[in-house]
């Protein structure tokens, strides 16, 4: 867990630090994610489904900073799909608070959402049949979106093939999607998805109908958009080896962010470079820390724990007072 800053008051406070307290108490805190390009907090989505009320997320906190790629991970049913819909404005989320840019996403109307996102974010299903119109070629699907956004025609087609060809797929500039492999739809729907210069794309599992050597060619064309071209990119996928290709995973568990990956590059004593995971959990806006399974089932950790405050750290024990009133 984090370190926690600790004030032990073994005297009375004097008034000059009583004061300092009661200024620190009145001051108004920093709006949580300020600087950051997408923000979710307390995000909370409910459905109503025969009667059934399902709760897809659960005060999910989530920060994504500009020029990021990151990876959300976890398992069917985590929130995962949930997120990248209210992310992508084709859901409205039933609480809290979501921002991407600009743009309030909890206070848009109809017409706010269409310009959301003709150029805010781009989208990629998983499905490459939903991504591209199959009765046009890949460059006229890359021109589609600039012609809704009034862009004149013979920019559309330099601007189209200046994207094909960042993904890798300019040759297919005059085939359409039946005349192209999984692989070449996904990065021509990529460059589709791109075709308005959003600041964000964001990715569904894009990798779920490929083989393992044609997705590491689709997710090197996302880290490439990445890397060449500024987007911030969010890949939502349950494939945790999708993981290895960005710094940071973001892992999803009942609704709620509950850890992170950070990768890192690191030098060792010969001077050659290696990458560094570290695994972080995630303490949320209300305090809420989820423990690893492992963890839970090793130390038998259920219902009350107890907590004790240490000077750089929290410590979580289990309860054994109903074993010990059983001696």
């Amino acid at each position: 867990m984090d370190a926690v800053d600790q004030l032990r008051v073994e005297e009375p406070l004097a008034p000059s630090t009583l004061s300092a307290l009661e200024e620190r108490a009145r001051a108004r805190p920093e709006e949580f994610g300020r600087a950051a390009l997408i923000v979710c907090e307390s995000l909370v989505r409910i459905y109503q489904s025969e009667g059934i009320e399902v709760q897809a997320l659960q005060g999910l906190d989530l920060l994504v900073e500009a020029g990021e790629m990151v990876a959300v991970v976890g398992a069917s049913g985590s929130g995962k799909s949930t997120l990248l819909s209210v992310l992508s404005g084709l859901d409205v989320p039933t609480a809290g608070r979501v921002r991407v840019g600009p743009w309030d996403l909890m206070a848009m109307n109809a017409r706010d959402r269409v310009r959301y996102r003709r150029t805010m974010v781009g989208f990629v299903w998983q499905q490459t049949a939903r991504n591209l119109v199959p009765y046009l070629t890949a460059a006229e699907n890359v021109a589609l979106p600039m012609a809704l956004a009034g862009r004149p025609r013979k920019q559309r087609a330099a601007d189209a093939a200046g994207l094909l060809d960042v993904l890798g797929v300019g040759y297919c500039a005059g085939r359409r999607p039946a005349q192209m492999s999984g692989g070449e739809q996904q990065r021509v729907a990529i460059a589709t998805a791109l075709a308005n210069a959003p600041q964000v794309l964001l990715a569904d599992e894009p990798t779920g109908e490929l083989d393992t050597a044609t997705s590491a060619d689709v997710l090197e064309a996302l880290r490439a958009v990445n890397r060449d071209l500024g987007t911030t990119v969010v890949v939502v996928t349950h494939d945790p080896g999708v993981s290895e290709h960005v710094q940071r995973t973001v892992a999803i568990r009942d609704g709620r962010t509950s850890s992170e990956v950070l990768r890192r590059t690191a030098t060792r004593d010969d001077g050659t470079e290696h990458v560094v995971a570290e695994e972080f959990a995630v303490l949320d806006r209300a305090g809420r820390v989820q423990l690893p399974r492992e963890y839970r089932e090793t130390l038998d950790l259920v219902g009350r724990v107890r907590l004790a405050l240490e000077q750089s750290h929290v410590e979580v024990h289990p309860d054994r007072s109903a074993e010990e009133g059983d001696r």
